[in-house]
């Protein structure tokens, strides 16, 4: 095992009627900005319920941040911060909403441009306003970790950013506030909280078996619910698992102490910053023929992902290993997440366009052996074609 530091000191508060809550662990004299997305808060009650239980402090709103946070729209309620003299800030949303958070949180009292806090991955932030989150969309795992991605439209720029300041002081995880999501997004979440997974598990053994056994069952679970929240939307136990499941494949801990790959998510955000795909449909595009370009450097995991997660004992190391990505595959197709770049209208002509955005971001030497060249990448791209 590999020496880490683990450090998360986000209070979780999960369980049906949590929102409640809000007013003991918000700050009695806070000046709070709710942070929120499009509609959906306001029409399946969150936002009700969120007002109420703030309404001994002082509250004021800003809506419309994007799946993909823009630096754009983030950089207004940055200024809405500074001019109203806001100290507290709470998240409402899924993962995009939370991560936008971060920024705002992050920039607010940044001296400097905060662009250079995206440039430099969150290096130079010295402090952050307290903020904590509501979570209506299982699949980042934003809600207790300190990450951020924000996009810059203008620059087609998709940049992530981290630091020990941007932890959320609490989130809120309420299950049956999942129940109206749309069959995209509960696939979404699905795929994204399991690409999570094999980002920190698929890489080469360190004799950290607490580590993959935690992310095995992570896995394991995710297949078994996954498709349960697809066919029953309403099954609250089912929702539970799949919303914990996301929680837990980025909050650190399954990455502490065990090497990391993070390929799939560096060629996939190009993918998004250009083309405007989802997060998880990148994932699930590339993950599978990530795997397999790669299935050499990967072999020993590879193989004991095929027998652990997916029962393959039979048979050569290469079907077993071939099989175990077909049944990845598999599984993105089965929670409605087409895998193929051809299933969303591009093809071989734009992987140029990808390079090059990889090339001009630095990310020219990728993965947990920093061997996903350029070239590497471009085969990547064609295989998923």
């Amino acid at each position: 095992m590999l020496n880490f530091d683990f450090y998360n000191p986000t209070h979780i508060l999960f369980g049906k009627g949590r929102i409640a809550d809000l007013s003991r662990v918000v700050p009695a004299d806070a000046r709070v900005l709710v942070l929120y997305g499009g509609g959906s808060i306001k029409s399946n009650g969150v936002l009700d319920e969120v007002r109420q239980a703030l309404s001994g402090h002082a509250v004021q709103e800003f809506s419309g941040i994007e799946p993909n946070p823009s630096y754009e729209t983030l950089m207004r309620a940055v200024e809405l911060v500074r001019n109203e003299k806001l100290d507290f800030l709470l998240a409402v949303g899924g993962g995009s909403v939370i991560d936008g958070t971060k920024f705002v949180a992050a920039a607010a009292d940044f001296e400097g441009d905060p662009w250079s806090i995206l440039e430099k991955r969150g290096a130079n932030v010295v402090r952050a306003l307290p903020f904590g989150s509501i979570l209506t969309l299982p699949a980042t795992g934003s809600e207790m970790n300190n990450g951020s991605v924000v996009t810059r439209k203008s620059l087609k720029a998709k940049m992530a950013f981290s630091s020990v300041h941007v932890f959320p002081k609490f989130s809120i995880l309420d299950p049956a506030k999942t129940f109206t999501l749309p069959v995209r997004q509960i696939g979404n979440g699905v795929v994204d909280a399991y690409a999570h997974v094999m980002e920190q598990y698929m890489t080469y053994p360190v004799n950290s078996p607490v580590q993959d056994r935690f992310a095995e069952g992570i896995l394991q679970t995710l297949i078994e619910e996954g498709p349960k929240a697809l066919a029953d939307p309403d099954d609250y136990d089912v929702r539970a698992n799949v919303m914990w499941c996301a929680t837990l494949a980025l909050n650190g801990l399954i990455g502490a102490g065990v090497p990391q790959d993070w390929a799939t998510h560096m060629v996939g955000h190009e993918l998004t910053a250009l083309y405007g795909l989802d997060h998880a449909q990148t994932l699930a595009i590339v993950l599978p023929s990530m795997l397999q370009v790669r299935k050499e450097s990967k072999r020993a995991k590879l193989l004991q992902y095929a027998e652990r997660v997916w029962g393959l004992k039979d048979g050569d190391e290469e079907s077993r290993i071939d099989g175990a990505i077909e049944k990845t595959r598999n599984f993105f197709e089965q929670m409605g997440v087409k895998t193929r770049l051809t299933d969303y209208a591009l093809g071989a002509e734009n992987i140029d366009a990808v390079l090059s955005q990889l090339k001009s971001h630095r990310m020219v030497t990728l993965g947990e052996r920093r061997d996903v060249t350029l070239a590497v990448s471009r085969q990547v791209l064609e295989l998923s074609i």
